[in-house]
Order: C-alpha cells, then sequence, then structure tokens
C-alpha cells in the first residue's frame, strides 16, 4: 500500500532556528490538511517529504508516486496542454503513425488509447481544451484547471498541494476544490482555504511543540478545538480556585500560630512554663511556621503554572474579539460613486466598460470576477492611482485602502510609530490600547513592521487604520486573506466584523466574505483584453 513515513525528522533554518524536530507520522491513502500558523515548518515539511531538501536528522520513506500541484503555471509562448502534461512525444509518435512515418519498433510502444485519456482528463478537470491548446491563451483559473488535469491524467498515489488556491480565480479555486474532493488516493495539503479544508479526511496541526492528527475534515477540527478551548478555561478556572484556596489557607494558618503564639508569650510572661520548655516551645512553632510557609509558597508555585499553562493555551485557542470606535457613518451618506467608467492601461483595449456603482451608507461590497476581469483597475481608480479613460469616480470621504503587501505601513517604523503617524492626536497610552485590542501588547508594538508576518502585517495595517479615534468611513481591502494562516484569517475577520463603516473587498475566499457580512456583490465580466 502507497504510504509516506517520517521518522524522527529534524529541520533548523540556515541561521539555525528549529522549525521541528524529531517529528514522527505517517500518511496513507487519506487526504490530510496540514494546518498552522506562518513559519512553522509546513512548506519546508513538503518540500522535505517531496525530496527538494534534505533532513537535518531522522528519514523520509516514500512508497508510491509523488506529484506536486504548483501555485501557479508558468508557461512559455510556445508551450501547450501536451507539455504540461508530458506527452508531446507519444502525441507525435502517433501523428507519424497516423501518416505512416513510423517504424514497427515504434508502433509497438504506441500509447492508442492517449488521446481519449488526454480527454477524459480534461473534461474531469472542467476545461474545453485539447492537448494542442496553448497555455499562453488559457486564463489563470483555466491553466489551473490544465494543472488539475494533468494530475487526473498521471494519476499519482499523493497529491503534494501547497496553497494551491492563492491568487486563483473563483473557476480555478473551484477546480481544485473538486479535484480534492474526488480524490480516491493520498493526499496532503496545506492551505487556508477552509471550504478547501473541509475535503480532507484528516488535519495535522503543526505547531512549535510539534504535530497533532485531529480525524474528519476542518469543521469536525475546529469543533474539537471549540473543546479544547472549553477544558483550557475550566483548566484555568480550577488553577485560579486553588491559588485563591492555597492563600486562604496560608493565611489561616499564619492568624492561628499568632493566637498560639500570644497564648504561649502570656504564659512564659505569668511564669507558668519554664524557661527551657518554653524555648523548646518558641523553636518548635518557628519550624512549624517555615514548613508551612514553604508548603504554600510549593502549592502556590505549582497553581500558577498550571494558571500559566492554561492561559497561553487559550491565548492561542481563543478567536480574536475587536472592540471600535464608531465611524458614526449616517445611512444616507454617499461614500463612493462611480459614472459610467471606462478604464484601463490601454485606450484601445479598456479593462473596464461603462461601470456604474453607488455606495450609500455601511454596506458591504464584494468585488468578484475571474482574474483579468478588472478588479485591480477598480481599486487602482478608487484610490487615485489610476485615472478612467471616461466617467468619473468620487469619493467624498475619508478612506483607506489595504493592498497584500500593507503598503501603508512604514516597514522601517514600528507597529507603533505607524499607528502614531497614521492618528497623529493619539498619545502613547491611546496607541498602546489600540494596538493591544489586535494582540500587539507590550514589546510586541516596538516590532518594526518590516520584520513581520505576512498575517502580522496585515493585522498591524487594520489595528493602525481601525483602531485610531476616528476610523475611515470606507476601508477597501484587495486580497486580504492570500498568504496567511488561518489564525490570522480568523483575527482579520474579527477586526472587519467590529467595523461599522463602509466596506469594499475583493476576494475569492467565499467563507470570508460571509464571515464579514457581505451585504452586495459587483460582478465583473472578462475582460476584452
Amino acid at each position: 500500500m502507497p504510504s509516506i513515513a517520517l521518522a524522527n525528522l529534524s529541520w533548523s533554518t540556515p541561521d539555525g532556528r528549529s522549525l521541528f524536530s524529531n517529528l514522527a507520522m505517517s500518511f496513507g491513502p487519506e487526504r490530510t490538511g496540514l494546518v498552522g500558523r506562518n513559519g512553522v515548518g509546513k512548506t519546508t515539511l513538503l518540500k522535505l517529504i517531496t525530496g527538494e531538501l534534505s533532513p537535518r536528522s531522522g528519514t523520509v520513506s516514500v512508497s508510491g508516486t509523488l506529484e506536486v500541484l504548483r501555485q501557479s503555471v508558468q508557461v512559455a509562448m510556445d508551450e501547450t496542454i501536451a507539455d504540461l502534461f508530458g506527452v508531446r512525444d507519444p502525441l507525435d509518435l502517433l501523428s507519424r503513425a497516423e501518416r505512416g512515418n513510423a517504424t514497427a519498433h515504434e508502433l509497438a510502444d504506441a500509447d492508442w488509447m492517449l488521446e481519449a485519456r488526454i480527454a477524459g482528463a480534461l473534461a474531469r478537470a472542467g476545461l474545453e481544451a485539447t492537448a494542442e491548446t496553448p497555455l499562453s491563451r488559457l486564463s489563470g483559473g483555466q491553466r489551473t484547471r490544465a494543472a488539475v488535469a494533468a494530475l487526473i491524467f498521471r494519476e499519482p498515489d499523493f497529491l503534494i498541494l501547497d496553497e494551491p488556491t492563492n491568487n486563483v480565480d473563483r473557476s480555478g479555486r473551484q477546480a481544485v476544490i473538486d479535484l480534492l474532493a474526488g480524490w480516491q488516493g493520498g493526499a496532503i495539503v496545506v492551505s487556508h482555504d477552509r471550504e478547501l479544508l473541509d475535503t480532507v479526511d484528516g488535519i495535522v496541526e503543526m505547531t512549535t511543540l510539534g504535530a497533532t492528527r485531529y480525524g474528519g475534515n476542518w469543521s469536525r477540527y475546529r469543533e474539537r478545538k471549540a473543546v479544547e478551548l472549553a477544558a483550557a478555561e475550566h483548566d484555568l478556572a480550577d488553577a485560579e480556585k486553588r491559588i485563591a484556596h492555597v492563600n486562604r489557607s496560608a493565611q489561616e494558618t499564619v492568624e492561628r500560630k499568632a493566637r498560639k503564639d500570644r497564648t504561649g508569650n502570656k504564659k512564659a510572661a505569668r511564669g507558668d512554663m519554664p524557661r527551657i520548655i518554653a524555648g523548646g516551645l518558641r523553636r518548635k512553632a518557628e519550624n512549624t511556621s517555615g514548613e508551612n510557609a514553604r508548603l504554600a509558597e510549593r502549592m502556590r508555585t505549582l497553581a500558577m503554572e498550571d494558571v500559566d499553562a492554561a492561559r497561553q493555551k487559550i491565548e492561542i485557542l481563543q478567536p480574536l474579539a475587536v472592540t471600535l470606535a464608531p465611524t458614526g457613518l449616517p445611512v444616507s451618506r454617499t461614500v463612493l460613486r462611480i459614472d459610467d467608467v471606462t478604464a484601463g492601461y490601454d485606450p484601445q483595449k479598456p479593462v473596464l466598460r461603462n461601470l456604474s456603482l453607488e455606495i450609500v451608507g455601511p454596506e458591504r461590497i464584494a468585488v468578484t470576477g475571474p482574474n483579468g476581469s478588472g478588479k485591480t483597475t477598480l481599486l487602482s481608480m478608487l484610490t487615485g492611482a489610476l485615472q478612467p479613460f471616461a466617467g468619473e469616480v468620487r469619493v467624498p470621504v475619508k478612506s483607506a485602502m489595504l493592498d497584500q503587501r500593507v503598503s501603508l505601513l512604514d516597514p522601517a517604523l514600528t507597529i507603533r510609530d505607524n499607528f502614531q503617524r497614521l492618528n497623529p492626536g493619539a498619545d502613547e497610552n491611546a496607541s498602546r490600547a489600540a494596538l493591544a485590542r489586535f494582540m500587539f501588547r507590550a514589546d510586541a508594538a516596538l516590532q518594526v513592521a518590516g520584520t513581520l508576518s505576512g498575517g502580522q502585517m496585515l493585522r498591524a495595517g487594520l489595528a493602525c487604520v481601525l483602531g485610531g479615534p476616528e476610523p475611515p468611513l470606507l476601508l477597501i481591502l484587495d486580497e486580504p486573506t492570500n498568504h496567511l494562516d488561518i489564525d490570522s484569517i480568523s483575527a482579520v475577520e474579527a477586526g472587519i466584523r467590529a467595523y461599522d463603516g463602509a466596506l469594499v473587498v475583493v476576494s475569492h475566499d467565499e467563507l470570508f466574505l460571509e464571515a464579514i457580512g457581505i451585504t452586495r456583490r459587483l460582478e465583473l465580466g472578462v475582460s476584452s483584453a
């Protein structure tokens, strides 16, 4: 039976930082989602499995064939679907055989069912094309479907997928989801796409402490994590009760000793007790008092350790909840108006034609459509970076744009300094309080923006834009969940849910759009370019 086995696997970054050590797990013919925070080593683990990297120690044993679905399909101008499938030479042989130009030896090697198998794989991937179709003519989503078809054609024992739905339009994303949902072999998928992860048979969660396997799909995994959170909260309450009990008992012991000491001192003062006995009792009392204090301190230390452990677990498991200052946006206020706009980068081939849109009050608009349909063009107009060829764009209110790079942050400044730059009236206390609401507490607020991970960067951008005393009335987001781990997506969702202004967001993540309460959609068609 095909399998992948990891034994005592360890890996360190070039600067010596250990990502994981003594990792041991196995994968059979089931679909497994690999999740965990960015930087924990998920992609590195996939590269160790595929042989792109060699482990520092331990072994990777693979029984069966592997194929990798890349995030994007890079193509040359002359490449066709046949090249992607790796069947150019066998197809050429069939072509020569039809013309009568193949030798008897070549005819013996011919795969007469090849064309039918290619057509079947393309049909299963939902792509209307042939082996001769140039890849350069396909959209991004169609190229993803072509890559999916190539995997179906090769029928490997294991699929390896590393963030396969990043930067993919809805068509390509659905092709990947359908592929994994119907896959009968083994698969290991690293993804933050919760809809994709709902098609798997099990979840492996990687943390700095190792890896833990959970049976069932993403939804089942989240149910288990909710149970773990409830257990951690119960453990925290128990530990805090023990601390209170230890403190009360220690106080009661001190008070009892004080009463006994006062009685003994009175007897000694009256001369009711011989001096040698009084001295012995005093030493015994001191020893007992010291032992009681040490015992109480040990019990208090153990309880405090339990409290810290429970709080750390809760910090990891508990979803972020954010409270923001209200924008005060009236329901009748126009925040955006686009009148009969034609725009793009070449006047002869505009990307958007005759587009009109009006947003009034705290509406939440999702801009969707296949890659190339004009979503980025639209956002560029909203920010003033691009002027339309015809028509008018007006944004009569304070707005802010968060792109995937969060370019409004100065990478050379700390998060706190960025906050104060974008919110000039905020003092140190207000800045720290706002950043703490987005989990940048104490020294975390002093991290330099350029050193942050993608999830931290977007969370910092939200904190700086939304956490001030006067949040913008319109927030514009461009694919905010790309390259984020799932914990970061949850934090971003919490921040946006707490925002009461108007929202324009470009995203292919349907669960994200649902979570942030989208009220209307603008579906853009494929451009004529």
